[in-house]
């Protein structure tokens, strides 16, 4: 433990803290058995769990605790306390368990327990930690025949992964052309692009971990059509799967420009598109990026960062704004210009001439390599050919399930009916890809339960700036700014017909998780909307 020496702060809770010295509610951060470790009091009783978020190593004592569940501050995943299961993306491996001991007005901290000793509890349906070992059955007594999951992102993962935890024993078949899926998608534009993050630290999963699930995983296989009445999907590789239920997580693929010269364009959505992108960099020295996109500004945040000169080419006056606001636009493109980028705003090109690309007052840019970063459109064409209701991508209700029974869709392809902001949306953010897929295996094991979570996403740019999100609005009255927003500490209210419906934070994270808890509070208020959409027996 010598390379983590740093992480033992605080006491050595083994040796015991004296009660009276606690509140209720308050976070001890502390280490035992060379490990760091978490003590709560949450009255009346006391819990000791790892104190790093098992995502990306967050502090957890400086997160939020809401009942006897403990919220990550960076990016909002959350765990049951009482045996450390992941309960909500990102995370997706639990955190270590130690026993309480109290005595003599002392709680100490007695051992580590084995992970086979901790189990989830029948009457918490959303407190099961992963099985390590799957009893399989090709015929389960309970649940659905079989899962066929289309789509090993975000979505389809969490899913394949939730169905486990719930004890779900039977097959289960993850189906998707991608050979490296699945992967952390977000780290793609940012530390592995930046070249600060080693690909061996991209899989979700090892392929043990699916083994050991017996998830079956149909790597570079794709699914050819859905029947709907027969439930059988046709692969790419002459076979078909049946289903008992059926996901379609099958994403979005990125918008391509029509210009002259348009073929040297690279875009970014998957490992392979990455590595084309790195491969590219071998002595070049100019890039531009097309768009000023969440993923086009980290792309060039990270083409920067691999020394290269870096233009971005957008429509847009201030990049973001639409979404961000004018302050928190103003300050993105302020520092990627201290870091060296170069803005044309206002501007999209007409064409790429071999290393030169051309701008529509007539600009041209020097280009070794020239990345889009424009959107992303659904891919909704298997949805389509099934004969599924379609809406701006997939339509789906309030628990996910569309037009027909038994056939779900998560991720970038599904819209929804949400039931904070009343409107339906089609949100392209990860960390709710995974939440849909883990609400989809709870709902195919007949669970019925509405998908209410809170939006969330998170975008790093440089070591400087990160912007956590928190809620969703498309349009707003006025933004309500706390703190500074040009020395990066600040907090963004957007607020509609007089009331805080989403939060950007920069430094501010505890903040942006309280807004979150206070967002999900107001939603247990409010009544449910009735169904919007009857799924159909074919």
């Amino acid at each position: 433990m010598t390379e983590h020496s740093d992480e033992l702060t605080g006491p050595d809770l083994t040796d015991g803290i004296e009660i009276s010295t606690i509140r209720p509610g308050q976070l001890i951060a502390g280490h035992a058995f060379g490990e760091p470790v978490l003590l709560v009091h949450v009255e009346p009783n006391w819990f000791a769990v790892g104190r790093k978020c098992t995502h990306y190593g967050a502090p957890l004592d400086q997160g939020v605790l809401v009942s006897e569940t403990l919220r990550c501050p960076w990016h909002h995943a959350c765990f049951e306390l009482h045996n450390g299961a992941a309960l909500c993306a990102p995370a997706l491996n639990d955190l270590p368990v130690y026993d309480v001991a109290i005595e003599n007005n002392v709680v100490r901290v007695t051992r580590k327990r084995d992970p086979g000793r901790v189990k989830g509890e029948g009457h918490r349906p959303r407190g099961s930690r992963a099985p390590e070992q799957v009893l399989f059955d090709a015929s389960p007594a309970t649940g659905p025949k079989s899962v066929v999951i289309i789509g090993a992102g975000a979505a389809g993962n969490a899913c394949a992964e939730m169905l486990r935890r719930e004890s779900y024993r039977g097959p289960i078949a993850v189906i998707d052309p991608d050979p490296d899926a699945p992967y952390d998608r977000p780290n793609l534009s940012k530390d592995y692009l930046a070249g600060n993050a080693p690909e061996e630290w991209l899989p979700l999963h090892p392929r043990e971990f699916f083994d050991a699930q017996r998830i079956e995983m149909l790597s570079g296989v794709e699914a050819k059509a859905i029947d709907v009445k027969s439930r059988t999907v046709q692969l790419s590789d002459g076979n078909s799967r049946e289903y008992g239920c059926l996901l379609i997580a099958t994403g979005a693929a990125p918008i391509r420009l029509e210009v002259p010269g348009g073929e040297q364009i690279l875009y970014l959505r998957t490992l392979r598109d990455c590595r084309a992108i790195i491969e590219r960099l071998g002595g070049a020295r100019k890039a531009v990026v097309i768009g000023a996109s969440f993923i086009g500004l980290e792309v060039a945040a990270s083409l920067i960062k691999r020394g290269l000169s870096v233009s971005v080419v957008a429509q847009e006056t201030l990049p973001l704004e639409s979404v961000l606001g004018t302050e928190l636009a103003t300050l993105i493109r302020n520092v990627h210009q201290q870091e060296g980028v170069s803005f044309y705003l206002g501007r999209k090109i007409t064409a790429v001439e071999g290393k030169t690309v051309v701008l529509d007052e007539g600009t041209r840019l020097t280009a070794d390599l020239v990345v889009a970063g424009i959107g992303v459109q659904p891919n909704v064409q298997l949805a389509e050919s099934a004969g599924l209701i379609l809406d701006s991508g997939l339509a789906v209700n309030e628990f996910l399930e569309t037009s027909a029974s038994g056939v779900f869709a998560a991720g970038d392809v599904a819209r929804w009916p949400d039931a904070y902001s009343e409107t339906r949306l089609r949100i392209e953010h990860w960390v709710v890809a995974e939440r849909q897929g883990q609400a989809v295996a709870r709902n195919m094991l007949g669970r019925r339960e509405r998908f209410r979570d809170i939006p969330y996403f998170w975008s790093a740019h440089y070591d400087k700036l990160t912007i956590r999100y928190t809620g969703h609005v498309e349009r707003w009255d006025k933004t309500r700014i706390e703190g500074d927003v040009m020395k990066m500490d600040c907090a963004v209210s957007y607020i509609v017909r007089g009331e805080p419906r989403a939060m950007a934070t920069i430094n501010r994270d505890r903040k942006n998780l309280e807004t979150e808890v206070t967002l999900e509070t107001e939603l247990l208020l409010k009544a449910p909307p009735p169904v919007t959409i009857e799924a159909t027996e074919t």
